[in-house]
């Protein structure tokens, strides 16, 4: 005796067969979609390279900083100045790459010690793509090591 149980019988298994194959048979073939269908609405991005200066984004890194120090370090470290504000780099990769702004600078912590901050502004990078957004690395408080070895990832 087998294990396997046919709960209509031979006939009615048959039947349920041939129903499933018509079915199949008869639905209409499926197509390749048409030109329209294919791209409809989907241009790509359309980048204007037209960037804000390095200085723009100083007053960001320094909130960012803040809010980082003290919410996920439990630290009371602040940027209180910088200077050195340079340009390192604007669309160093292809021309089809999101365009970026690379920059440097020396912040002055309430510690009293300098340290460099690397970072990028980054066209339509800021909160849901609406503005330039910033990303940034002060080289010896990469706690995370998210840019590391010494901020390196966040230079261009």
């Amino acid at each position: 005796m087998s294990g396997f149980v046919v709960p209509f019988g031979k006939r009615g298994a048959g039947a349920v067969l041939g129903a499933l194959l018509g079915v199949m048979a008869l639905s209409p073939a499926a197509n390749a979609a048409n030109p329209l269908e294919m791209n409809f609405g989907l241009f790509g991005p359309r980048y204007d390279g037209v960037l804000p200066p390095c200085e723009s984004a100083l007053g960001t890194i320094t909130a960012q900083f803040a809010e980082r120090e003290s919410t996920f370090w439990n630290s009371a470290l602040q940027i209180t100045g910088y200077d050195r504000v340079r340009e390192t780099g604007f669309r160093p990769w292809l021309s089809d790459s999101i365009p970026r702004r690379f920059c440097s600078a020396r912040a002055m912590l309430s510690d009293g010690k300098p340290r460099t901050v690397d970072y990028s502004i980054i066209e339509d990078g800021g909160i849901a793509g609406y503005g330039p957004g910033v990303e940034w690395c002060v080289v010896g408080l990469d706690r995370n090591w998210a840019f590391n070895p010494r901020c390196r990832a966040a230079r261009r």
